[in-house]
């Protein structure tokens, strides 16, 4: 049952808070917050909603039209980092308008939303259920500078080969998956984030030890409806750095924060239902998958170039995405493969559970629009009926990494910078934009933005520049 402004004053009472604190995603998928007295939370704020200004987010300014934040009174938690007992809320930003305030189409949650609704409308499935895998790395220490005449990055992790400051327990390069103690330096603190997942309403499977041996964890979250996991992906970020913080100690999401260790990817697991039953299971199918499940693979396989530029949006993506550390780099499925982009888990055999997962995706992007624009993607597949076997996208139930140079010469391959997938994106986002799910606007302002960082990453001289060419 969905709760009501009473309900919400009751709690604060019973729970005396102080605070209650607002959290708006910007273009990026970072959250920014803006805080009010407690006393202030009363119908005026859930009918007018809270005014701010959406360009400081980075979204394309609305002419002569304001916008409002409005909570969304069930995300009502209490944070648990706040010194101050605060209350802390998520919700929708609406345009000003009459008889009444609409979705400001380009905020990510309204994305997710208006994706949600698209696939209903085409009759396809009445929920998407996603199921994201965080990989991150904690760090002791990280310090860094881009100064002109001076720039670089220091990482201290005590459990590190390089580490002199761990009494022997070191973990090998690329060996740290699923240490024990001792060498296992994050299990408290794993647990500790994984008691306050759970307390926000974040149910977590399993957690444990990554490959990267400086530091590298994973959480598993249950799956979840589409919008729902997009929240509970930015609550994950918000638990674990701050936990970390908390610590003295540092996280990243970063997918390759040191050169030659493991990256840290956000695979997505997917499934539809309609009417309650599994769209994508079919006992005497490949890998149990109907049709209608090959076809969505077909999409996305179809779309991956452009699908990159929005699940994999930073210039430090594509230094994850490279052969030799289990990150997918070719266009293709397979069951049980992870060195194909789109994974069939084999464990997954009930009708309920039958899914697949696509393991490019990182978690330096805005979940609503990743989920949203993988959801389109899939839907233009079932729409045009592309199957992936026939364009030649697999079954690869072989290890690709294996294949000579010339074999894999022959398979289509993910974009290898954000500049490869950024052009994909110009050429190919028809898909993302049908039932306005996303606005033209908003893709043109994303471009933008990202080719903006990308060249003022390029224009920087780097440490390994100096390293390869200062003699010269």
């Amino acid at each position: 049952m969905k709760k009501t402004l009473q309900d919400i004053l009751t709690l604060c009472e019973e729970k005396d808070i102080k605070i209650v604190d607002f959290k708006m995603t910007d273009i990026d998928g970072r959250w920014r917050h803006l805080s009010i007295p407690v006393g202030r939370l009363n119908e005026d704020t859930m009918l007018y909603g809270i005014g701010f200004d959406g360009s400081n987010y980075g979204y394309a300014p609305v002419e002569s039209s304001d916008m409002v934040f409005v909570p969304d009174l069930d995300s009502a938690t209490i944070d648990p980092f706040a010194e101050v007992p605060t209350l802390t809320m998520i919700g929708d930003v609406m345009i000003i308008d009459r008889p009444a305030n609409r979705p400001f189409d380009q905020y990510p949650r309204n994305v997710a939303k208006r994706a949600i609704d698209f696939m209903k409308e085409e009759g396809v499935a009445d929920e998407m259920i996603v199921g994201p895998e965080y990989e991150f790395y904690i760090f002791d220490d990280v310090a860094y500078s881009t100064d002109p005449q001076s720039s670089g990055f220091e990482i201290e992790a005590c459990q590190a080969e390089w580490s002199n400051n761990n009494n022997g327990y070191q973990v090998r390069h690329k060996a740290g998956y699923h240490t024990s103690l001792p060498l296992d330096v994050n299990q408290d603190l794993r647990n500790r984030i994984c008691l306050m997942m759970e307390e926000w309403g974040v149910k977590v499977k399993y957690h444990h030890t990554e490959v990267g041996g400086c530091g590298q964890l994973e959480v598993e979250v249950e799956l979840g409806e589409m919008t729902q996991m997009a929240d509970n992906t930015m609550v994950a970020k918000y638990i674990i750095k701050n936990a970390a913080a908390q610590e003295g100690r540092t996280a990243t999401f970063m997918p390759k924060p040191v050169a030659g260790e493991a990256g840290s990817g956000m695979h997505v697991h997917m499934q539809l239902f309609k009417n309650g039953e599994p769209v994508f299971y079919d006992e005497k199918g490949y890998g149990q998958l109907s049709q209608t499940a090959l076809w969505f693979i077909g999409g996305m396989l179809q779309h991956a170039g452009s699908l990159c530029a929005i699940t994999n949006p930073s210039t430090n993506s594509y230094k994850r995405l490279v052969p030799g550390f289990e990150a997918p780099v070719t266009i293709g499925y397979a069951m049980a493969n992870r060195s194909a982009v789109v994974r069939i888990p084999a464990y997954a055999k009930a009708p309920k559970n039958k899914r697949f997962e696509l393991r490019n995706p990182d978690a330096t992007c805005n979940p609503y629009y990743a989920f949203a624009a993988i959801l389109m993607a899939g839907l233009d597949g079932i729409r045009n009926q592309i199957d992936p076997h026939e364009k030649g996208w697999g079954p690869y139930d072989f290890n690709l990494f294996e294949l000579s140079d010339e074999e894999k010469a022959k398979i289509d391959s993910l974009p290898k910078s954000l500049g490869e997938a950024l052009d994909a994106l110009e050429k190919d986002h028809a898909y993302l934009t049908r039932g306005g799910v996303f606005p033209e606007r908003l893709i043109q302002i994303w471009i933008q933005k990202k080719r903006g960082e990308l060249e003022a990453i390029e224009r920087i001289p780097t440490p390994a520049e100096f390293s390869m060419y200062y003699d010269l």
